[in-house]
């Protein structure tokens, strides 16, 4: 499920909102553009080197990278619809476009490939291989 950090990579969840029993990622970043982050270098850039530990974080980042595994570990159910949407564009963006970054990224969050493999076919019906 390494794929699901990429919505965070561009600052989707930002927060931990209580909504009755059920807990949910705060939803005042589901209106971002993610055409404009991916079609940005310098954009998606930050956030990469922000989650790898090697640039300056803005706080939307550095919330994205504490919540992170939580995300991962949870299949992401604490995302908004358009979160999971936004997930979709990102991943496949970086599979396909920036392979490097996507590589760097998973050996971070996903050493073992065991979020890769869970997820494997849900991304193969999207159209999205990693390998």
């Amino acid at each position: 499920m390494a794929a699901f950090l990429v919505i965070f990579l561009i600052g989707v969840c930002a927060g931990q909102v209580a909504i009755g029993v059920e807990e949910k990622y705060t939803t005042k970043y589901d209106n971002v553009d993610f055409s404009e982050i991916i079609a940005s270098e310098r954009l998606l850039s930050n956030y990469v080197n922000c989650l790898l530990d090697r640039g300056k974080c803005t706080p939307d980042a550095s919330e994205l990278k504490r919540l992170l595994p939580d995300a991962l570990e949870t299949n992401c159910t604490k995302c908004s619809e358009a979160q999971k949407n936004g997930v979709f564009s990102v991943i496949k963006h970086l599979v396909k476009n920036e392979r490097e970054w996507w590589d760097e990224l998973e050996s971070k969050y996903d050493p073992d490939r065991k979020y890769r493999e869970k997820f494997r076919e849900m991304y193969a019906k999207e159209g999205i291989y990693f390998d």
